[in-house]
């Protein structure tokens, strides 16, 4: 084993925790926002046919 092969990207790994603790928050807001204001099943609208005239 050389010694490249021990290095770490300090900065690729602080960019991936920060993205996962983003996603985390992220996650936990939109559950949060669920709970308070919780969303109903799309309804579909009846197509109307066209008035004939």
């Amino acid at each position: 084993m050389n010694q490249d092969d021990k290095l770490i990207d300090l900065t690729a790994e602080r960019a991936k925790r920060v993205h996962d603790l983003n996603e985390k928050r992220l996650n936990e807001v939109r559950q949060a926002f669920e709970q308070a204001m919780p969303l109903g099943k799309a309804k579909k609208k009846p197509k109307n046919k066209p008035k004939k005239r």
